[in-house]
């Protein structure tokens, strides 16, 4: 096996098994790996520490598969696929939903790998060289998982590009879909469209959080910002919302929404096209009001390093949600940058209601759904951070 030996003093985070291996930690490549291929990694004393998915291209150099020194072939792939979409069974078999995360990178042992269930489709997409190396084992192990008739992959991400990736998309196993997919969670039914929609087609994290959201809503006015395909606006109506307005910039998403909420047969939504920024500042000098203001931006900050301009974004958008809450009301606000720790984003959203010159308090901190676990080892998986805060009266 091709080798990885480490600068002196680099092969700490790897003692702390943090899956991770940078560029500027790498000293030397014994042998000559390609893009994907498993290399062994080693102290600069030469203890062996991991094995790992070679990335030459990658800030990230090397991603860890194992801690043991072992051979990673189609059979180790197949075993932790089928580890990790087990995990999820309770959660299918509850009956509160048919959409649900298989696999969460490398909080399941499989770095790079993020893949979906919508009813009998499975959504991947592989966003490392070493989960591209392995395609067609995924392909294979997630079209023999129970009830799936079709496998698509979503390799579309900005990431692959840093891989030295192109995109890559379409069917990989099975059966074309015949349209849209419909799936259910807690109640209501969503469309999804796997080959057209961001990520996967359908945020599956925000599941809890939608839920949560319904009951904050019984005859209260409910503002939705960057509303994609309508999920939160939707419960917010199920909820029995007395008004829902719902803005996002994309009319396919838009459309999207409308058709859910027919799905649902829930009318009362005001479902408006307009870039969210000028649009709350459009409604704060309106003088418009609310009950619930729902903030689920999409990703400010991919890395750390554009977490000072994503701040800024993130506390413009927090500061005009409170200006226009009315006294006692709630914000629902969310970061999905994975360069935006919980901790300064809590920091940011302070900020906001200090700017705001209103005094607030933290309900509930939120997060992605059980299906979306956070190895200790990998705080990095944590990239859905979210608060729930109350207004004073």
């Amino acid at each position: 096996m091709h080798k990885l030996i480490l600068k002196p003093g680099r092969e700490r985070s790897l003692q702390r098994r943090h899956p991770w291996i940078f560029s500027g930690g790498v000293a030397r490549v014994e042998g000559n790996p390609q893009a994907g291929d498993a290399v062994e990694v080693r102290s600069a004393d030469g203890v062996p520490l991991a094995v790992a998915a070679y990335s030459p291209q990658s800030q990230i150099r090397a991603r860890v598969w194992d801690w043991k020194v072992r051979d990673i072939d189609a059979a180790f792939i197949a075993r932790r696929i089928a580890h990790a979409a087990a995990g999820r069974s309770a959660l299918l078999a509850e009956g509160g939903t048919d959409a649900v995360r298989l696999i969460h990178g490398e909080s399941d042992g499989l770095p790079g790998i993020i893949a979906d269930r919508y009813r009998d489709t499975v959504v991947v997409q592989l966003l490392s060289t070493g989960a591209e190396r392995w395609r067609d084992t995924v392909g294979d192990a997630l079209a023999a998982l129970p009830g799936i008739v079709r496998v698509i992959e979503r390799s579309d991400a900005d990431v692959r590009a840093l891989e030295g990736l192109p995109p890559h998309t379409g069917l990989l196993r099975g059966i074309a879909a015949p349209g849209p997919l419909i799936v259910v969670e807690h109640g209501l039914q969503f469309a999804v469209n796997p080959e057209l929609g961001h990520k996967t087609g359908f945020y599956v994290d925000q599941r809890d959080n939608r839920l949560r959201l319904r009951g904050l809503t019984r005859g209260k006015t409910v503002l939705d910002c960057f509303c994609y395909t309508g999920g939160f606006a939707i419960n917010a109506l199920a909820g029995g919302a007395a008004a829902v307005m719902a803005i996002d910039s994309s009319a396919a998403a838009l459309d999207a929404a409308r058709g859910n909420a027919a799905l649902n047969r829930l009318d009362g939504a005001e479902w408006l096209e307009a870039d969210v920024f000028k649009a709350l500042r459009a409604l704060r000098d309106a003088g418009r009001s609310f009950d619930v203001i729902v903030l689920d931006p999409p990703k400010f900050a991919p890395t750390a390093a554009h977490a000072e301009k994503a701040a800024r974004a993130y506390k413009d958008i927090n500061l005009l949600a409170f200006k226009m809450l009315k006294p006692g009301g709630a914000l629902m606000t969310f970061s999905c940058s994975g360069g935006v720790s919980p901790d300064l984003f809590q920091k940011i959203v302070a900020g906001g209601a200090l700017d705001a010159g209103i005094d607030a308090r933290i309900e509930g901190w939120l997060h992605a759904a059980a299906d979306h676990p956070v190895a200790l080892n990998f705080p990095e998986g944590e990239y859905l951070k979210g608060l729930l805060v109350r207004v004073s009266v």
